[in-house]
């Protein structure tokens, strides 16, 4: 019989009852324990089971409930572009944004090597474990309510996917943007920090000659594409008032053509001989 070990309760780790509370939905306490066992924990302590069996079914449901929800919000899209629009949702960035928002690195059981080397922000093991969750709702509440459950952590991923460009990813969608609007290409530049088996790197994006975004992240692509995405956010902000303007522009061109028209057209009915006042 497997020894059941409990998550120490400290100031840097709280409860479980915590994170089912920001989870929204009550889990098994064993099936919650082992979505948080990091291999690195489990090695360390004679091998327990890990968290992996656990991601492969997440990772299966996920993209399940993603891929319905896609299909039917766009009937009009081809199997390519749904199968990009999903790569946009289900990917290592976008599922560990989602661990950060629910500060999942507090509660994940590390070993000590990989506590020492930033693993609790470590992209790869968030986005891994909140697969892993993903598959412990689904044993213990099956696919309906797991269904429900993956949807109040990516529904602003899904209605993203859609902003972005044909690449799906931000650096390709800047490009894009600056492209239309004939702001030349993106240019980036990066900084790094830290020993190097704890790297930061922090990335600024220049369109036009000004930096329009920065970013930091745990590899020089996680910070450039934060940065594209800043950068994405913003250009798009300042274009909406021009062709918010330009359309504005348009409609009072269009009413003032059609006021002077059928100013004219009243004038002309009133000179004696037209045919709008034949004179007798």
């Amino acid at each position: 019989m497997r020894v059941r070990q409990e998550l120490p309760v400290t100031a840097e780790t709280p409860p479980l009852s915590v994170l089912e509370g920001r989870l929204g939905v009550p889990v098994d306490p064993e099936l919650l324990q082992l979505a948080l066992t990091h291999r690195s924990f489990a090695y360390e302590n004679g091998g327990l089971p890990t968290n992996e069996r656990l991601e492969f079914l997440g990772d299966a449901v996920l993209g399940l409930v993603v891929t319905e929800t896609l299909y039917r919000l766009h009937p009009d899209l081809s199997e390519g572009q749904l199968a990009k629009l999903r790569a946009a949702v289900v990917n290592m960035r976008a599922l560990a944004s989602v661990a950060r928002d629910l500060e999942l690195g507090r509660f994940v059981r590390l070993g000590r090597g990989e506590e020492t080397t930033g693993g609790r922000d470590k992209s790869s093991i968030l986005a891994d474990t909140v697969e892993a969750i993903i598959g412990a709702v689904f044993l213990d509440h099956g696919l309906a309510d797991t269904a429900a459950f993956v949807h109040r952590l990516v529904d602003d991923l899904i209605e993203a996917s859609a902003l972005l460009g044909a690449g799906l990813d931000w650096k390709t969608s800047l490009q894009e943007l600056t492209s239309r609007h004939g702001l030349g290409v993106p240019e980036y530049r990066i900084a790094e920090d830290g020993p190097d088996h704890a790297k930061t790197f922090t990335a600024e994006v220049v369109v036009s000659g000004q930096v329009r975004g920065a970013g930091t992240g745990r590899s020089k692509k996680e910070a450039e594409a934060r940065a594209a995405e800043l950068a994405w956010k913003a250009l798009s902000e300042a274009a909406e008032p021009a062709t918010a303007r330009t359309a504005s522009a348009q409609t009072a061109t269009a009413q003032t053509t059609t006021a002077g028209a059928a100013t004219s057209a009243r004038n002309s009915s009133a000179v004696p001989g037209s045919d709008g006042a034949r004179t007798s």
